[in-house]
């Protein structure tokens, strides 16, 4: 119940937001509690009024209100109802003016407007909430705003671009709300309003920001921003523009008159007067610490040696060769000693000729620090400060306890610098200063080396110890959106006569510059009095400045013009902070949870008991801040405001627990956060330092010790981050959402365990033993500093411990997280949403925290087990990361089958198991191990293997056997899961049975052992110690496979590399394996540049093959492709060989032409005979191009030795024995005979029959063919079982579509698939099923199936159809396309047919013979009631045979080579024929019709006419051409654009229903052809189609016909054709 009215409060607002308000610090003074309806949000207080935003929106005001009509009480608050309607999210009090922002962005002024404070023009005050517009440049757009800031006279507003608009102000005001110029493009966190000076927080640049383009005129004026002037030795680029329509409120101080005086303490320089050389110079900022932060600050405006800048040119700007000029005078200087030190860094630029060039190019030469620091530091540090970060000293954030102490140094004028080294003084120029400056920090930060004079980092250069930079460099945790950002810089602008600004002067400045001493503290909020500012850090420290007239700043009697902290007791941490006229206000920690107030600045005086006080404080104000002691009394106070001259706070009730416990929490992060400060800079830092670290830890460790710095570095700042956003969460009431906690757990998690992970691996390998010395050298032998920090609870610790509990420490606050989130969820309901979130969170950082736990005693005990390992092998074994499990120096494990007298160690870490025996150890990775039980014995035996080798392992008992089988399997999943190798998870031991590493891993691993792996490396897949899946394997001499592995061996598909020494080439492989040698189907690319494309068996060229020798195999000298056995030649195969110009298609034998062979060559020459030894020799015959021909004995290639025949051409012919190369005379002994010399008549051009003499079609690419029954699973033609078959086919698809979507597979292969690939492939997932006897339909399925088959080379059959295609063409293209070829050519197309058709049936066993018949359906239905007519003719029947089943397949990629052999064989008859077609087709259809003998009748007299309407016809004049049969002749055409003969027949056919269709056209009646009548109008038809090659068709349609339609109706057709081509050459015309 108490819970649920705690929760109820809390929704309600009952006890929220409580407003008190007071004047002064005074003992007697109580704070008055103003009733309000609902919770007050934000507080805003003016000179004499303020301003309340109500949940919901509401404003309310009061106090003085002297700019309304009517008069309200001063003490009771009213409503401002022009808000009414609008919700109000921000509001904002100056002197005498309000300004307040609603949800949308929109801005409303009121009060007093006489310096245009308000932004309304002709009103000099605005009585009542009125709209103000801000609006951006051409196109004019409404800009959002964020918040607002006002002060005296002047308003800043931020927008939601994060940009800076102000109007207002003295001297020249503008009503007119204008952007801040020099800001834009900078992204401003705040804003803040003094009495006559402005303030703005802005993020530090980063490495995104440095490319941003530049601004080179102001967007107000359109006057340049930044001038240069030429002087005699250097150059000043000037950034003081000043915009007459800005309205700024100050004024400036004319040079001439002095300023105000200040009072200085002791302590500070003398602080300059107005044209003095001298400043003071900022506290200085370490130059690691710089670098460290990655986003740079910007320098310092100002006039250089109080001249004003000058443009001298008329241009504005200089052109490029004037810059070239002007830096080329400054390197070669003839002053003494070298002026080059900076001006070597003044490069010019590549860009063009606008002044950003030049300014990033001068700039680059010192970088923007040089403004801030340059008064301050000698030559020699300013050098080192753009040293690269590895070189420079570490730095960080500043500590409480670094008092400034920049402020003592004295600065040197800007022309003349002293080297600190004891050189001669020499005047250096540097650069003018410039705003935009902070862009050549980026392109000085990659050209170190070049930009640096040798000369000057040798005088810099020192010996120095290298540490790491201990701030983050923009790390992951700044790119979080929802964190806040610590990199800022703090900018001031306005009037500077009580130093308010913070330069170290009381200048006024018209445009805002930044405050370099705050650069870098991380300055999370500002506030602005009436004639001071402070700031407030991350650090939970303040800074203030400015006037100090009341004690307002709280650290000192005078006025400061630089930052400086504040007095504050130890231990007190202020978060909040607000100023006043002449106060200001704290809001910090303290003992307790509860906050507590701080007040420094003027009492308020009100009466006796008021002024007795004031009296026995010896002043009218304080001296440091002083404890407010009613804070107490208030509650939970989340924030404060102070204005004019009164002080407000905004306070939660005690009893509200959600409110407490966020306060607890937010608390204890941000002590956190500072004590993790103090211990990086008083600690950390100075160790890192130290000379003598690096040496004492050796590289290994000290590499360690900078990581675990580093890491450190990035947990502080992460800290640092959620503190400020706890602190901003209670300052503007946000809810739960607005936590980092809940959702962003993981962020904090990793961070931990990143730093942990460091930490453990740092103590693991003794580095907090060896910092002892240095710790002591640091931090003397008493280090009580260390004990303060260590919370240490043991008794007499030593450095080393104190050591271990300091870096151990941030691992502590993981419980504090999860206590203080747990308690947070109490707060809430069970089971709603805010409950969940916060439980679940709460219970990842216990159980991060338990593990951190584990992991420091896992750590801890590895080390003391180092401590007892014997030292020789504790170098070799001692790793990082390497945690130790479990160990048997108590003899709980041994060996099976040791000596007797062998002593054996096991030791079980968590990335490996060692054996250790006397001084030797063996290590055994644990991703490469596997173990196993044995069955129950008394022997209680372990096996374990590994990649080498096996062995057993015996344990004392069953317990000890189950404990080590628990733990090395928990180890081996740990290390499979990464927790080996970091760290990360090592050790996190789970209850038994838990844990099961898997058999199949991936893992890496060096062979060590002799044989062909040994020394090799492996990355991949492994099975129960074997090399099992994918991985790759390296060797020692350059070998590399990457593929597939099967129990230890390669296997499947791979790649393999394999060097040529000789050549200093690789021989690469890639194809299939087989128990580790390439098998199956490859292509193997020597480094000799020949390529072998084919089967391998064994590690050997096996099977068929191409074989292209060559260095290109666009111009491969010669080419092979057939068959090999045992890497050699043997089987029939065709050599081309490019060089010679020879062709040879035969048998071979262990590379040698051997047994019978064709050989043509590129001038004719054709032999087909013997072959014995690479040469021709036995029986042969030869022809030549003009068919000379010789029959006999050859001994040698083209030598004839023995007896023959020669043959002439005209018929005569020569018995005798010849002897002779051919061509190059041959002795000749016979007979010479003239046949033909008394019988003219006789054919005297009887051919010789080839072919007799060369291989079999049959016999030829039987390995083609042996393959893809292999591929079957066959054994051999029809040798094995159709079932497996198909099975074999589906794995080859399914295998196929891997390894092409892996991106890998043969060169045969397609890397990627069409979409119609892959719906082929898709559609042969489905394959016939045949049941009961076969049908047409079954036989068009299967049909249908073979075309998708042969479409794919995935496929068994389409790889077999495209190995066919390759060998064909390869031997009948090119030499081989002679015309005596043609012969085998066709019946090498007939073998395919039928060794193909052969392997269709064994997959279609239903499909019949060749020549079986298929019985098609019968089109008509059958009559009703018995038939009395005579007997039914056969039923129709479909003729399976295997021309008509694969020749449409086949025979379209065969076509080309095919058809130019008929081409050359029929080249003379064609000729005669085309002769005498282009003769005849000289004459009109009439005379051809007359001339052919074309019964008259059969004349068309009319035809269809073209050109006039449809339907009508035209006369046939006796002149016209091409009219008469015209669609028959178009169909007959159509016969060359087909390949196969049922296609050509086909066309036939519609050739003779054209001409039919006419002639009964013309008879009108039906008719029947006789072959007399029919044959003139068909031959007529055929001249009129100009077919050129008729011949070739007619004997292509011959040679490949189906048989079954030679005897049909397609016969006669085709034997019609054949005679009108024949008749065709001899016509003669009369």
């Amino acid at each position: 119940m108490e819970k649920a009215k705690r929760s109820s409060e809390e929704q309600t607002g009952e006890g929220r937001g409580l407003l008190h308000t007071w004047k002064g610090y005074s003992y007697s003074v109580t704070p008055e509690r103003l009733p309000l309806p609902r919770p007050v949000l934000q507080v805003a207080l003016g000179a004499h009024h303020g301003l309340l935003l109500l949940e919901g929106g509401q404003v309310h005001s009061f106090g003085a209100l002297s700019w309304r009509q009517t008069q309200v009480p001063e003490h009771s608050p009213v409503l401002e109802t022009a808000l009414s309607g609008q919700c109000v999210v921000f509001v904002a009090a100056g002197s005498l003016h309000c300004g307040a922002v609603t949800e949308d962005g929109g801005v409303h002024m009121w009060g007093d407007n006489s310096a245009g404070q308000c932004g309304l023009i002709g009103l000099s005050t605005v009585p009542n909430p009125t709209p103000v517009a801000l609006l951006d440049s051409l196109p004019p757009q409404r800009v959002p705003v964020l918040e607002l800031s006002c002060g005296q006279r002047h308003t800043l507003a931020l927008s939601a671009q994060r940009e800076v608009w102000s109007w207002g102000g003295t001297g020249s005001p503008v009503s007119r709300p204008h952007k801040v110029e020099q800001l834009a493009g900078r992204h401003v966190l705040q804003v803040a309003c003094g009495g006559a000076h402005s303030l703005a927080l802005v993020r530090c640049l980063g490495p995104s920001d440095v490319n941003r383009p530049l601004m080179d005129k102001c967007g107000q004026c359109h006057q340049l921003l930044y001038t240069m002037t030429d002087k005699e030795d250097h150059v000043i680029i000037s950034d003081n523009h000043y915009c007459p329509l800005r309205g700024e409120y100050v004024h400036e101080q004319d040079s001439s008159q002095p300023a105000h005086p200040l009072q200085t303490p002791p302590s500070d320089p003398a602080p300059p007067s107005t044209g003095s050389s001298d400043t003071t110079a900022p506290p200085f900022v370490s130059e690691a610490e710089h670098l460290a932060f990655g986003g740079d600050s910007d320098p310092q405006s100002q006039r250089v040696n109080g001249a004003a800048p000058a443009v001298v040119k008329t241009s504005q700007y200089p052109d490029k060769q004037e810059v070239n000029d002007y830096l080329k005078r400054l390197s070669h200087h003839s002053e003494p000693q070298g002026r080059k030190g900076l001006h070597a860094l003044l490069v010019p630029s590549s860009g063009g000729p606008s002044l950003n060039s030049l300014v990033v190019s001068c700039a680059s030469a010192v970088g923007e620090r040089v403004a801030s620091t340059y008064e301050a530091l000698s030559l020699r540090r300013m050098v080192n400060m753009y040293l690269p970060a590895g070189l420079s000293r570490s730095g960080g954030s500043d500590s409480p306890l670094e008092q400034d102490s920049g402020q003592a140094k004295k600065s040197c004028s800007t022309g003349d610098i002293q080297d600190e080294a004891g050189g001669p003084s020499r005047r250096l120029s540097l650069p003018g200063l410039l705003s935009q400056g902070r862009y050549a920090v980026h392109l000085l930060s990659s050209s170190y080396g070049l930009l640096l004079s040798p000369r000057l980092l040798k005088k810099a250069g020192r010996p120095r110890t290298q540490a790491v930079a201990l701030t983050p460099v923009g790390g992951a945790c700044e790119a979080q959106d929802s964190l806040p950002l610590l990199h800022t810089e703090v900018w001031s602008w306005g009037q500077g006569q009580h130093g308010q600004l913070g330069h170290g002067e009381q200048q006024d400045r018209s445009q805002p510059q930044s405050i370099k001493s705050l650069t870098n503290k991380e300055v999370v909020r500002i506030e602005a009095g009436a004639q001071h500012s402070v700031a407030l850090t991350a650090q939970c420290q303040v800074y203030s400045w400015g006037s100090n007239s009341s004690g307002q700043l709280g650290h000192m009697e005078q006025p400061s013009t630089v930052p400086r902290l504040s007095k504050l007791s130890e231990g007190i941490r202020v978060w909040d902070v607000s100023a006043g006229d002449s106060h200001t206000l704290l809001l910090a920690d303290g003992d307790c949870i509860q906050p507590i107030l701080y007040y420094s600045g003027q009492q308020v005086t009100g009466g006796p008991e008021e002024s007795l006080d004031t009296r026995e404080r010896g002043g009218a104000y304080t001296q440091q801040p002083v404890l407010l002691p009613f804070c107490m009394n208030m509650g939970y106070v989340s924030s404060v405001c102070a204005g004019g001259q009164r002080c407000a706070a905004l306070a939660d009730h005690k009893l509200l627990s959600y409110t407490a416990s966020l306060h607890e929490l937010a608390s204890a992060e941000r002590k956190f956060y500072c004590k993790l400060c103090t211990v990086k800079t008083q600690i950390v830092r100075p160790l890192l330092e130290h000379e003598s670290v690096s040496s004492a830890l050796g590289q290994d460790s000290f590499t360690l010790l900078q990581s675990l710095a580093g890491r450190f570095s990035v947990l502080c700042h992460l800290s640092g981050q959620h503190a400020a956003s706890l602190s901003s969460n209670l300052r503007l009431r946000q809810d739960l959402d607005a936590l980092l906690f809940p959702d962003h757990t993981d962020l904090f998690m990793d961070c931990y365990h990143e730093y942990c992970s460091i930490l453990c691996n740092f103590q693991v390998m003794g580095g907090f033993q060896t910092l002892t010395k240095p710790s002591i050298d640091v931090f003397g032998k008493s280090p009580e500093l260390l004990q303060r920090f260590a919370e240490c609870s043991e008794e007499n610790p030593t450095t080393a411990d104190l050591l271990v509990a300091l870096f151990y420490l941030p691992t502590l606050h993981l419980q504090e997280y999860s206590r203080l989130v747990l308690k947070m969820a109490a707060c809430f309901e069970e089971r709603s949403s805010e409950w969940r979130r916060l439980q679940d969170s709460g219970a990842l950082c216990e159980a991060a925290a338990l593990k951190l736990k584990r992991r420091r005693k896992e750590a801890e005990y590895t080390l003391h087990f180092w401590k007892s390992f014997p030292g020789k092998m504790t170098d070799s074994l001692r790793k990082p990361h390497r945690r130790l499990v479990c160990e048997s120096s108590n003899r709980a494990l041994s060996l099976q089958n040791a000596g007797r007298f062998s002593v054996h160690w096991f030791i079980l870490f968590s990335d490996a198991l060692v054996h250790a025996q006397f001084s030797t150890h063996h290590v055994f990775p644990l991703a490469t191990l596997w173990v196993e039980a044995l069955p129950d014995d008394d022997t209680h035996g372990l096996k374990v293997i590994t990649p080498e080798e096996s062995f057993t392992l015996l344990a004392t008992s069953s317990a000890e056997k189950a404990k080590w089988l628990r733990c090395i399997n928990q180890a081996v999943e740990q290390a499979l899961c990464g927790g080996g190798q970091d760290g990360s998870g090592s050790g996190s031991w789970e209850p038994p049975g838990s844990w099961e590493p898997p058999v199949s891993r991936t893992a890496s691993y060096t062979f060590y052992k002799e044989g062909r792996l040994k020394e090799a490396s492996y990355e991949g897949r492994w099975e129960a110690g074997k090399l099992h899946g994918s991985g790759v394997l390296k060797w020692t001499d350059g070998r590399i496979y990457s593929g597939e592995f099967s129990v230890g061996l390669e296997e499947g598909y791979g790649e393999f590399i394999a060097p040529n020494k000789t050549l200093q080439k690789n021989d690469f492989y890639q194809g299939s394996w087989k128990e580790g040698k390439m098998h199956g189907l490859g292509t193997y690319r020597y480094a000799s540049g020949e390529v072998y494309e084919g089967f391998f068996q064994n590690g050997t060229r096996h099977g068929h093959g191409m074989l292209r020798t060559g260095k290109l195999n666009t111009s491969s000298p010669s080419v092979f492709i057939g068959q090999w056995l045992n890497d050699k030649k043997s089987g029939y195969g065709v050599f081309d060989d490019i060089t010679k110009g020879e062709k040879y298609m035969g048998q071979w034998q262990e590379h040698q032409r051997q047994g019978t062979g064709v050989v043509v060559t590129q001038f004719g020459l054709y032999y087909e005979g013997a072959f014995k030894d690479n040469k021709m020799m036995g029986p042969g015959i030869l022809v030549s191009e003009d068919d000379t021909t010789f029959e006999g004995d050859f001994s040698d290639d083209w030598t004839l030795n023995g007896k023959g025949v020669l043959t002439m051409t005209n018929g005569d012919f020569l018995e005798a024995s010849f002897h002779g190369e051919w061509g190059s005379g041959i002795k000749v002994t016979g007979s010479y005979y003239k046949p033909h010399l008394f019988d003219p008549d006789k054919d005297k051009t009887a051919s010789l029959k080839l072919g007799r003499l060369c291989v079999r079609a049959e016999d030829k690419w039987q390995a083609v063919f042996q393959g893809c029954w292999a591929e079957l699973g066959c054994s051999g033609p029809g040798q094995g079982d159709t079932p497996k078959a198909w099975d074999h086919i589906a794995a080859a698809l399914t295998s196929s579509q891997q390894l092409v979507k892996d991106g890998c597979g043969p060169s045969q292969t397609p890397q990627t698939l069409s979409r119609s690939h892959s719906r082929t492939l898709g559609s042969l997932e489905v394959v016939p099923q045949l049941q009961g006897p076969l049908t047409l339909e079954h036989y068009q399925a299967i049909h249908q199936y073979l075309m998708k088959a042969c479409e794919t080379p995935l496929h068994p059959l389409g790889r077999l159809l495209e190995a066919l295609v390759a060998v064909y063409r390869m031997t009948y293209v090119g030499v081989g396309a002679n015309r005596r070829l043609l012969h085998q050519a066709v019946n090498e197309i007939n073998s395919y047919l039928s060794r193909i058709f052969s392997i269709v049936r064994f997959l279609f066993p239903e499909l019949p013979e060749e020549g079986g018949a298929i019985p098609e359906p019968s089109q008509t239905t059958e009559k009703e009631g018995p038939s009395e007519g005579p007997l039914e003719s056969p039923k129709p029947m479909r003729v399976v045979s295997s021309s008509g089943l694969l020749l449409p397949v086949l025979l379209p990629r065969l076509y080309p080579p095919l058809f130019t052999l008929y081409a050359l064989d029929k080249e003379k008859e064609d000729d005669v024929y085309w002769e005498c077609v282009l003769r005849l087709n000289k004459q009109a259809d009439l005379a051809l019709l007359a001339f052919l003998g074309v019964q008259q009748k059969f004349w068309p007299v009319v035809v269809p006419d073209a050109t006039a309407a449809p339907g009508q016809r035209a006369q046939v004049l006796s002149s016209a051409k091409d009219a008469c049969f015209s669609s028959a002749v178009e169909t007959l055409q159509q016969i060359s654009t087909t390949f196969t003969p049922s296609e050509k027949l086909q066309l036939l056919q519609e050739t003779f229903e054209a001409i039919t269709l006419q002639v009964q056209a013309l008879l009108q009646q039906d008719f029947l052809w006789s072959m007399d009548e029919l044959f003139p109008v068909f031959l007529f038809v055929v001249l009129r189609a100009r077919i050129r090659n008729l011949g070739s068709e007619v004997s292509l349609m011959e040679d490949l016909m189906d048989p079954c339609v030679q005897h049909g109706e397609h016969g006669i057709m085709f034997t019609t054709l054949k005679a009108c081509y024949y008749q065709i050459q001899h016509e003669k015309i009369t």
